[in-house]
């Protein structure tokens, strides 16, 4: 029997928006983690350089506003609703709205595209636990595939990465070298999950498609003991390795592991690795990801993965080798392993 839908939900991490709300927002984030203190009040600063407000709240309205659009347009009467992990509006309260007004099964997209714990089961398991807050009425909520290899996921990149390149000095446009990022996570997790996989394909694609022959995968954002291994290089290290080993003089910089310009890609690329890159004398260039603006592309995207699931024998796109993910994720895929 095919399913009938009668909401989609919009997922996302949350974040503060003004400076009161960032030492609670934190609390949230590390709750249950023993994250030292001096660590909070170093993230907190992140926040507070710019203004303890994080952009992904507003983000997530222009993606909701955009969605609702589409969908009005392509004839689905579906509400578009947004919840949040860790800050409002949270999704435990989005899926207890949704329940009081009757909703009995709904769709989910996430602002994640790639499998992992943080990027996929986490969410699917705070969407069951919101459920279970809602009580006997929660309406069943089903996520959609990942999209890391989608063409609505992959040609906004290849625009960005070759605007950030033409962007450049002309005389150093040739030899830019180009360096993707994605957050680090703990090699024991990525061993567990298809998540550098993934990565690496995105990355193929994008720079084939941008015109590079080579490119570096870097990571950013580790946040765990320096006794657990994590994914590296290291963004910084990174670069600071091609400007001293191969005389790099421009790199253009792509966050492919991110689905908008939130804190970490402002602060660890913008803040961070722009300051490393100008005591190196390197010139950089950062692509804008696609949900940001957002691109209609990615917006397009959300709608087609919807569409899969709202029409069963729609067709399903995605570039390279992988080939097309399966809707539901396998019993046991990408466990928490640190």
């Amino acid at each position: 029997m095919t399913a009938t839908y009668d909401a989609v939900v919009i997922v996302s991490f949350g974040g503060p928006e003004g400076p009161s709300e960032v030492e609670p927002f934190l609390a949230n984030v590390t709750a249950g983690r023993n994250v030292g203190a001096e660590r909070l009040a170093a993230v907190a600063r992140q926040y507070q350089h710019f203004g303890g407000v994080s952009p992904l709240n507003a983000q997530c309205r222009r993606l909701c506003t955009a969605l609702a659009g589409r969908l009005a347009a392509a004839g689905h009467d579906l509400p578009v609703y947004w919840g949040n992990r860790n800050w409002v509006p949270y999704l435990a309260d989005t899926v207890a709205e949704m329940a009081a007004v009757g909703h009995r099964r709904a769709l989910a997209v996430v602002t994640s595209a790639y499998s992992s714990y943080s990027g996929c089961r986490q969410y699917l398991d705070d969407i069951e636990a919101a459920r279970a807050g809602a009580g006997e009425g929660a309406p069943a909520i089903d996520k959609v595939r990942a999209y890391y290899d989608h063409p609505g996921f992959v040609s906004p990149f290849v625009d960005a990465v070759t605007a950030a390149r033409g962007s450049l000095p002309e005389v150093l446009r040739a030899d830019a070298q180009l360096v993707f990022t994605a957050h680090s996570i703990p090699e024991a997790m990525a061993a567990g999950c298809d998540y550098e996989r993934q990565l690496d394909e995105t990355a193929r694609l994008v720079a084939t498609g941008a015109g590079f022959d080579s490119w570096t995968m870097a990571w950013q954002s580790r946040s765990g003991p320096a006794s657990v291994p994590w994914l590296e290089p290291d963004v910084n290290e990174c670069l600071e390795q091609l400007s001293r080993d191969r005389g790099v003089e421009a790199v253009v910089l792509a966050p492919i592991g991110f689905v908008t310009d939130h804190m970490e890609v402002m602060w660890d690329l913008d803040v961070v690795a722009a300051g490393t890159a100008a005591a190196l004398g390197v010139r950089l260039a950062r692509a804008v990801t696609p949900g940001t603006g957002p691109d209609d592309r990615f917006v397009a995207m959300w709608q087609e993965l919807l569409a899969e699931r709202l029409k069963p024998g729609t067709a399903r796109r995605a570039l390279g080798r992988l080939g097309v993910g399966p809707d539901a994720c396998p019993a046991g895929c990408c466990p928490l392993r640190s």
